[in-house]
């Protein structure tokens, strides 16, 4: 094997039954600069420049689909975690709702049997137009007066 005259960073040329080869890894090739690449490339022949520039290209294009496949699968797997943490919320929500909903059940029905114990008190036997306002004073004072003593009882 014979390497050009630049000792550092320079490209191994393999003679084979004529044939000049130039010897880079893979990862050598794709990781130099398009400046480091010419420079090594100084020298070769046509075919073995656009054979290199095209391996190059191949390999960097494998690395950018790579990296794609990775940024999909994580993005993907984002999304899923993202999908499962709203799915819980709107089940947390419809939970909620429904409790709301039969609480506002309860509380209409205890409004509704207040509104019709409200209409058998005022139809009973003391009306409130016959009630004077005297009367509801004294009624108020009474019962503040004998609260303590006795239970309420309507004056007579």
């Amino acid at each position: 094997m014979t390497t050009n005259p630049k000792p550092n960073k320079t490209l191994k040329v393999k003679k084979e039954s004529g044939e000049n080869a130039p010897v880079l890894s893979d990862d050598e090739l794709v990781s130099m600069s398009v400046r480091e690449l010419n420079q090594h490339l100084r020298g070769l022949s046509k075919e073995d420049v656009v054979r290199l520039k095209q391996r190059r290209r191949t390999l960097k294009n494998r690395g950018y689909a790579a990296s794609c496949r990775i940024k999909r699968v994580t993005q993907k797997e984002e999304l899923e975690k993202q999908r499962v943490e709203l799915q819980q919320e709107v089940d947390k929500l419809a939970r909620e709702n429904s409790s709301m909903k039969l609480e506002l059940d309860a509380l209409r029905s205890k409004y509704e049997a207040l509104q019709t114990f409200a209409r058998t008190v005022t139809r009973g036997p003391i009306a409130p137009a016959k009630v004077a306002t005297t009367s509801v004073i004294t009624i108020v004072k009474s019962a503040d007066i004998s609260s303590a003593s006795m239970p309420f009882s309507a004056p007579s």
